[in-house]
């Protein structure tokens, strides 16, 4: 459910400014320009956090504060008062009538969001269902780790990303870094020293621009109670060390929910194009196959009827993949959809040693697969429908 948070200010320009301070996050600003309204407002709507200014026409911050707290229905609702330099002395005085907080006009957006955020939950709206972004939109990834060598490997790793990566060593460069440019992502090594890790990950917690931050745990192998203590305390995941970069790449875009079917799957001209990379471990199997219906799905509900699975640039053959091309098959022959194959010298040489795929039929290039659809007025290619 969104939080509600009204503004009681006389000031317009001021509402503006709360309205405009809180556009990013999944929240309802409602607004009252004295508190006569601000009370009524309040009524009919019970706002999660009240934004009061001390001095307004008609009643003010203090009377509208008071009457707020001796009934019954309101007085549980959090309060921070807005007030003047100069005012700074009266909030003191009214604290004891039960204000949360104060902030002093004119007050900086970032400062509203930090105050309000240790009141009430705030969400970003980038965490609520949207459209995932692509695996192919750029991102900030920050890793905090004192071993140069784990940060160089995870950045010439996935060098091949459009994410740009930044290692820093220290909790104190993490919080700097994080304050300046809250990053998509975070992976700390959990054996920084004096449990820095799980200190870190408390103060991301807290902030409410890295509060549903994903954030990673960086161990060795061995270390199980320091990976127990990640996930009790509410790690995205723990990242083992030796670290698979495969399978770190798979969990980063999973956990920012990164739309990656777009490195398997194409509509070009009117085929959908299915590509399997030159290495195809468990990871990428499992992702692949988890968009394979939909897409085809998708591309024949388009208009699309034609399928081409190239596989050229796979290095070697194994029976994760001949069960997942076989998935494919299948599915386009359920789906009446023609399909064709693209490989190698390599791969239709071993395809000859299983049973399984001995009279599959490969075209050289996608051009010539493609052209094949012509010839064919079969659901499936003719080559193929034995396969």
């Amino acid at each position: 459910m969104r939080n509600k948070i009204l503004t009681v200010d006389d000031s317009k320009t001021v509402r503006i400014i709360v309205r405009k301070a809180f556009k990013s996050y999944d929240c309802e600003v409602l607004e009252a320009g004295n508190g006569v309204e601000g009370l009524a407002v309040a009524a009919k709507e019970m706002p999660d956090l009240i934004l009061l200014d001390i001095t307004m026409p008609v009643m003010d911050g203090v009377e509208m504060l008071t009457k707020l707290k001796s009934d019954p229905q309101l007085k549980g609702i959090p309060v921070m008062m807005l007030t003047a330099e100069g005012g700074r002395d009266n909030v003191l005085k009214i604290a004891k009538i039960g204000v949360r907080d104060y902030i002093v006009k004119p007050f900086k957006e970032d400062v509203l969001i930090e105050k309000a955020g240790r009141i009430i939950e705030l969400k970003p709206l980038s965490d609520t269902p949207t459209k995932a972004r692509s695996i192919f939109d750029p991102a900030d990834l920050l890793i905090v780790e004192d071993k140069p060598a784990i940060i160089q490997q995870i950045q010439e790793g996935l060098k091949h990303t459009p994410w740009k990566i930044t290692g820093v060593s220290t909790q104190g460069e993490a919080i700097d870094f994080c304050t300046k440019t809250p990053p998509d992502l975070i992976m700390i090594s959990l054996s920084l020293p004096e449990d820095a890790a799980f200190t870190l990950f408390r103060l991301i917690r807290t902030n409410v621009k890295t509060k549903y931050t994903p954030v990673f745990g960086l161990v060795v192998k061995t270390e199980t109670g320091a990976q127990q203590q990640a996930q009790n305390v509410g790690f995205t995941t723990v990242i083992t060390k030796p670290i698979d970069i495969s399978e770190l790449e798979s969990k980063v875009a999973k956990a920012m929910n990164l739309d990656t079917s777009q490195r398997y799957f194409a509509v070009e001209g009117e085929s959908l194009v299915m590509r399997l990379p030159e290495n195809c471990p468990p990871a990428v199997l499992a992702e692949a196959s988890t968009y394979l219906k939909p897409k085809l799905s998708e591309a024949v509900d388009a208009g699309h009827n034609k399928t081409v699975i190239d596989v050229h640039l796979l290095k070697s053959l194994h029976m994760g993949v001949i069960k997942l091309l076989m998935l494919a098959m299948q599915t386009c022959r359920e789906l009446g959809v023609q399909y064709a194959l693209v490989g190698n010298a390599h791969i239709i040489a071993e395809c000859k040693g299983f049973e399984d795929t001995r009279t599959w039929v490969f075209h050289d290039t996608l051009e010539d697969a493609k052209a094949s659809f012509s010839k064919s007025l079969a659901p499936a290619s003719p080559a193929l429908a034995d396969a």
